[in-house]
Formats: C-alpha cells, structure tokens, sequence
C-alpha cells in the first residue's frame, strides 16, 4: 500500500538531504486536510558569545563573559613551590588591578 506524504518546505528540505544532513521533524495528520504531512523543524545552532579579554597577564588572563569574569593561571612546574606561590600573588595582584582599569574606563566612557 502506498502512502503519500506532503512536506512542508520541500526545497530547504531536500537540499539539507543533498548535503548530507539529517532532518528532523514532526510526522502528522494534518486537521484540515486530513493528509499524512512532515514538518521540518527549524533548528538553529546556539551561537556563543566569545569571551572579552580584559588584559593578558604574564602566567595567564582575565577575561569576562555574559555572566562571570574569568581569571586564569598556569605557572611551571620548574619552579618551586614557595615561587609559584609568590608568582600566583604577583598573579591575583595583577588581576584586580586589571579589573580596576577596566572599570575606570567604562566609567570615563559613560
């Protein structure tokens, strides 16, 4: 038995298929005409924001996205531990006189 079935946006349709992709979408009886119909649906990829750089550091960065600022810091393995531990306060000293300039600027922008 034969079944036909009638497709919203044929032609998106058919090229998504030409290329290679799959196609989601809803199979349904349509109301009115009482047809065996395929919807499409219409999905769009989510597209992020890129992360702003604030300022880069020596051991690192500081940066700030839609919803947090973000610090970070990778220091060598060569050396010591009570050297990293003073490269990572010369590291956060840096970092919030980085957040400091950055808030002087949006203010003298404004």
């Amino acid at each position: 038995m034969k079944k036909y079935i009638f497709v919203l946006n044929a032609i998106e349709l058919l090229n998504q298929l030409v290329n290679g992709k799959r196609v989601e979408g809803v199979l349904y009886v349509d109301e009115n005409t009482g047809k065996l119909t395929f919807k499409a649906y219409n999905r769009k990829p989510y597209v992020r924001k890129k992360d702003l750089l604030v300022k880069k550091l020596p051991w690192g960065w500081v940066k700030e996205s839609m919803e947090r600022i973000k610090v970070f810091g990778s220091f060598p393995k060569e050396y010591s531990t009570p050297k990293v531990m003073g490269l990572l306060e010369e590291h956060t000293k840096d970092a919030k006189s980085a957040l400091i300039d950055r808030e002087l600027d949006l203010i003298e922008f404004c």
